[in-house]
């Protein structure tokens, strides 16, 4: 059976397990869903129902005593729309199964009805104690009586709200017990399928990537601890993984053949060009001209340009195929220091640079680098920042202790680089578009150098910047490299206690 089959099939099988306590919760969420509708639709609403009934009788009672003073056509118009009003409400109490209180309260205020003509009839032929009389054994009675209607209904509401309450808080704990008890066994089950599916696929995912591990560092005829013979994704995976180690051999041989036909065949040729420029300029061939004179300097200034791209092509194809070699050995981190201060410290004075190394407590006295190499990316890197730092700026070398290794940090003030550039700086011939800001332009070859050494080492290298504020350049290294970190195999190297190298402004 293949991979994704059987993926499937477990997978599903865990799904329909796990459906079961969902079927519970969804069954009981939806009379949860019932008992909260029926509870808005009736106890809540004939409770807002009875809110508004008591409200129209304590309308009502002052309706009745204006009418009492004021005895207008107004009061008598607004004291039977009140009336209407409240009749209406109590009415639609029957809609909430409160019909005895609907009906009590309908005949109180229909009592309310009956006299209120008489009361307004007596008050305005100024025949008060005939409107009092009326009012006080009539109509008073009558609102009272309605009042304790409404308080009857509001007790039988409360009653009835807490009975479906407790009602749904005996189902709702039914269900979460069944809901609970269902989960539970469907955890040790799916767990259980889980587990199987685990450790059918790790241990070959594991395997493989041992085998990239190792083929990683070096050991390219690494075995996978598996069955190759597998019918599945992973058997045909790890023959694959068997066909790759065999073209990486084979692909490793031609890098290292192409690195050494380069060496001999670029370097020689452009040696040999160099060299009749020095007899050209050594008068072998006779005394130049000016003009000739000048041709030969662009010539030599051509050729040594393109001598360094040679190097540094060279450099880059020896990282890649793990041909570049770190030589570890104890750095005098001072001393490095030390050295890289005073020999840009010249090139700041130069440029009218403010030049600075900082220094910060508790860094290591030493480190174990390829310091030549190390110097040479902190070298491109303060090269770099004085080629696009301006007269009047500023150039820093920030250096810190980090985790139990340096951080290293190279920042200026010039231009700044694109956002959307920063993340290809690192790239092969990549050059941003604040090339016009340099004093010089490059290859584009001097941060992907910086990078492969960096990487050696197993350290990382960042790059933060703003445009018109400036660039930082962040390395971070560890202060104990015993072995290259590379795609080719390495041993460990005995170290030897030496100082910093001059820097190289690479």
């Amino acid at each position: 059976m293949s991979l994704r089959s059987t993926l499937v099939i477990g997978l599903l099988t865990i799904a329909l397990i796990f459906v079961i306590p969902l079927l519970f919760a969804a069954q009981s969420l939806s009379r949860l869903g019932n008992d909260a509708r029926a509870l808005q639709s009736h106890e809540f609403a004939g409770s807002l129902l009875l809110g508004r009934l008591r409200e129209g009788l304590y309308t009502l009672r002052n309706r009745e005593t204006a009418l009492l003073f004021l005895h207008t056509a107004g009061s008598r118009d607004a004291m039977a729309s009140t009336i209407a009003e409240t009749m209406r409400l109590g009415d639609s109490l029957k809609a909430y199964q409160l019909t005895a209180a609907a009906d009590d309260a309908q005949r109180e205020i229909g009592v309310v009805a009956r006299w209120a003509p008489d009361e307004y009839q007596a008050a305005l032929a100024d025949r008060k104690a005939e409107a009092d009389s009326i009012s006080e054994h009539f109509i008073r009675p009558a609102l009272s009586g309605a009042d304790s209607a409404v308080q009857t209904a509001e007790r039988d509401l409360r009653v009835r709200t807490a009975q479906r309450v407790a009602d749904a808080t005996v189902t709702i704990a039914r269900d979460r017990r069944m809901a609970v008890t269902a989960l539970v066994l469907a955890l040790f089950v799916a767990a259980g399928i889980a587990a199987w599916l685990t450790r059918w696929v790790s241990e070959p995912v594991l395997a493989l990537e041992s085998g990239m591990r190792a083929v990683a560092d070096g050991d390219l005829g690494h075995r996978l601890d598996m069955n190759v013979a597998r019918r599945d994704e992973f058997g045909r995976l790890a023959q694959n993984f068997q066909e790759m180690t065999r073209q990486l051999v084979e692909l490793d041989k031609l890098k290292a053949e192409f690195v050494s036909i380069a060496s001999h065949e670029l370097k020689t040729p452009i040696n040999v060009i160099m060299g009749y420029l020095q007899l050209f300029d050594e008068g072998l061939y006779g005394p130049l001209t000016e003009a000739q004179a000048d041709v030969h300097r662009t010539l030599e200034a051509q050729a040594q340009a393109l001598l360094r791209l040679v190097n540094q092509l060279l450099d880059v194809s020896r990282f890649e195929a793990g041909g570049g070699r770190l030589d570890l050995h104890r750095v005098s981190l001072p001393r490095l220091l030390d050295d890289l201060e005073r020999t840009f410290h010249v090139l700041a004075a130069q440029r009218g640079v403010y030049f600075v190394v900082d220094r910060h407590e508790g860094l290591p006295s030493d480190v174990t680098w390829d310091g030549d190499r190390v110097n040479e990316v902190l070298g491109n890197l303060l090269s770099n920042a004085f080629k696009f730092t301006g007269r009047g700026g500023r150039v820093e070398l920030a250096v810190e202790p980090a985790d139990g290794g340096v951080r290293m940090e190279v920042h200026d003030t010039g231009p700044g680089i694109p956002p959307d550039q920063v993340p290809r700086i690192f790239e092969k011939f990549f050059q941003a578009d604040n090339q016009r800001a340099a004093s010089a332009r490059g290859s584009g070859l001097g941060l992907a150098i910086a990078k492969e050494i960096v990487d050696a080492h197993g350290g990382t290298i960042s790059c933060e910047s703003i445009l018109g504020v400036g660039t930082t350049f962040a390395l971070v290294l560890p202060a104990r490299v015993t072995r290259r970190v590379s795609n080719q195999r390495t041993q460990p190297v005995e170290t030897r206690e030496t100082a910093g190298a001059g820097a190289h402004a690479g």
